[in-house]
């Protein structure tokens, strides 16, 4: 009944599907349930804390770099991961680690902001 995991390509090309699992990002449309099977999943739905966003969400919220949302989802749960390992990411590292995840509305530096100021 969730669905704010997007299937796009479903080829594991475009990231939007990204789920963490066991804390490590990766393309929910190529992994069989059962291999998930007694492993922590994590979906975009697991972010928020009650009500309130998570720092990275309110980031990309407060910098503009949410356009369609369809891409959404995917990102955060890879920049999540990306800071969960390393709050204070450097450009190259931010831009290395979210290069798996393809958005077709924006430019990406409204992205890149946010996830860099979230680690602040």
């Amino acid at each position: 009944g969730l669905t704010g995991t997007k299937g796009a390509c479903l080829q594991g090309e475009c990231g939007s599907c990204t789920i963490l699992v066991d804390g490590i990002p990766m393309n929910a449309c190529l992994i069989p349930g059962p291999q998930v099977a007694g492993r922590q999943v994590v979906t975009i739905e697991g972010m928020a804390q009650d009500t309130a966003l998570d720092p990275l969400q309110r980031a990309l919220v407060d910098h503009g770099a949410i356009q369609c949302g369809f891409c959404t989802p995917g990102l955060v749960m890879s920049a999540k991961a990306l800071l969960a390992n390393s709050c204070q990411l450097t450009c190259e590292q931010a831009r290395e680690g979210l290069a798996g995840n393809l958005c077709r509305c924006t430019g990406y530096t409204k992205i890149m902001a946010a996830v860099l100021a979230a680690g602040r």
